[in-house]
């Protein structure tokens, strides 16, 4: 069973930092892109950071230079670091990754900037 777990999230205050970490198990994923989405209330899901297995990375404009994704492919398993976060910020965060010719979800980690 493939599944992927993050962890990480909570509450923190505006300018503050929280690193997500999302281990995935039940498939390699090293050699496909990982990546971490979001969520806020009553929006669409954005695609905040990916990174491929070449080391290409790719941001949401709105993180660029706060964020930063990495990953250790030989614990299967990504992160994103959130640096100078805004209540903007404030979503649903879903770890991503594609193995075994589809797409699998983390059930989420709430992450909330308080003003």
């Amino acid at each position: 069973q493939v599944q992927l777990v993050e962890s990480g999230g909570g509450l923190v205050q505006f300018g503050g930092s929280l690193r997500l970490s999302c281990a995935a198990s039940g498939a390699d994923f090293s050699s496909n892109t990982m990546a971490w989405w979001r969520q806020a209330p009553g929006k669409s899901r954005e695609l905040v950071a990916s990174m491929t297995s070449a080391g290409r990375i790719d941001y949401l404009d709105s993180v660029k230079g706060r964020f930063t994704i990495s990953r250790d492919k030989a614990k299967n398993e990504v992160y994103l670091a959130m640096n100078s976060l805004t209540p903007e910020d404030t979503a649903i965060y879903y770890c991503y990754g594609n193995a075994l010719a589809r797409a699998h979800w983390g059930q989420g980690t709430q992450v909330t900037v308080s003003s």
